[in-house]
């Protein structure tokens, strides 16, 4: 165990930081955000509006050099060095159906063990999807490599599934996390959110009540409210969302003619295919929403549909059930920025993670 300053800051390398999910929670915790990569330019656009001052790579990290972090190196050399390696999920989801041989995104985590190797970061930050660890390495699963990687190094480690709602996230979000340190046993944080604990889950009544009533296709013109923009509907779907009860409601309140073809055809045993049944669904006001996906703008692919007013969420409502700030601004076209806050670590969950960091620190001095 290497020896710990507790008046000494956390300086944060965010790779494959997206749009700053991660970032910005970590930011809202206290520390600094130091250094920041990703390839996706409109992702890249946000971030930079967004922490204008940390210097950004655009590189993929297997081509990234030592150069790339001089001078982000240089200028925290007296502050711990947090790593964070929030690798594209795709590749590990039960709906992935790409060959595992040819997706190079499962080999990112594996570069990013690389580069803990050569930096030895005092703390490492994992966050994916569930199904992460539990690929074997014979199925060309990285995770078990770089575990062995970190225990070799002599970081300690904790690591398991965590689900996003338990931090102050108002949307079911299931994830994997994984926290390491040089400075001894780390372990994750407890939950302090939901039934029986000092606070209530969070509701989409909690995050988006109050923000200004817009049509279908419609752009909230003021300034005070940025990007409050919602996709346009067809006239059928149109149609559907005025079938649908307000809080919650969805296709079960349609006439059958107004079903998609693929809800209604039967299977071999003569039972109705029921489909995914959060399509063209409301949210409750009362709950958390369900786990915002890069189609969370979209009625007909999830429950993502506003609670009363007829049409799915725009890209603000989507933006505060994934933790950003009104302030938090996006880039790009309606796909993108959707695509960018469904990729994006729930803020509220970073937060907490990056607290638990500078609380680490703490308890390593009683």
């Amino acid at each position: 165990m290497t020896k710990c300053n507790k008046n000494k800051r956390i300086a944060v390398y965010d790779f494959f930081c997206g749009c700053g999910g991660t970032s910005r929670g970590f930011q809202k915790a206290g520390l600094d955000i130091a250094f920041a990569l990703d390839i996706d330019q409109d992702a890249k656009n946000t971030f930079i509006k967004n922490f204008p001052k940390t210097v950004f790579c655009d590189k993929s990290i297997t081509k990234l050099t030592s150069s790339d972090l001089k001078s982000t190196l240089d200028k925290y050399k007296d502050s711990y060095k947090l790593f964070c390696g929030c690798a594209p999920c795709q590749p590990f989801t039960k709906q992935n159906t790409e060959s595992p041989k040819h997706d190079d995104r499962r080999n990112l985590l594996t570069h990013f063990g690389k580069i803990i190797q050569i930096y030895e970061p005092d703390f490492v930050f994992v966050e994916n999807v569930p199904g992460l660890q539990k690929v074997p390495t014979h199925k060309y699963g990285p995770f078990p490599a770089f575990k062995e990687l970190l225990e070799d190094m002599d970081y300690k480690i904790s690591c398991g599934v965590v689900s996003a709602q338990d931090y102050g996230a108002p949307q079911l979000r299931r994830r994997f996390v994984l926290l390491a340190s040089k400075h001894g046993e780390i372990n994750i944080p407890l939950p302090v959110f939901g039934k029986n604990r000092d606070n209530p889950y969070r509701t989409v009544r909690d995050a988006i009540e109050g923000l200004p009533a817009i049509a279908a296709g419609e752009t909230y013109a003021a300034t005070d409210v940025l990007n409050h923009r919602a996709a346009e509907l067809s006239e059928l779907n149109m149609t559907r969302i005025k079938a649908s009860a307000h809080d919650g409601g969805g296709r079960n309140n349609w006439p059958k003619h107004l079903w998609p073809e693929c809800y209604t055809r039967k299977k071999e045993s003569g039972e109705t295919h029921s489909g995914h049944t959060d399509c063209y669904g409301r949210l409750w006001w009362d709950k958390p929403a369900t786990g915002l996906t890069t189609r969370c703008i979209s009625y007909s692919n999830g429950r993502f549909g506003h609670p009363e007013q007829d049409r799915a969420l725009s890209v603000r409502e989507a933006a505060r059930l994934q933790g950003f700030d009104d302030d938090f601004e996006f880039t790009g076209n309606l796909n993108s920025m959707a695509r960018q806050i469904g990729n994006a670590v729930p803020v509220d969950l970073a937060f907490a993670m990056g607290n638990h960091f500078i609380m680490h620190i703490e308890a390593i001095h009683g």
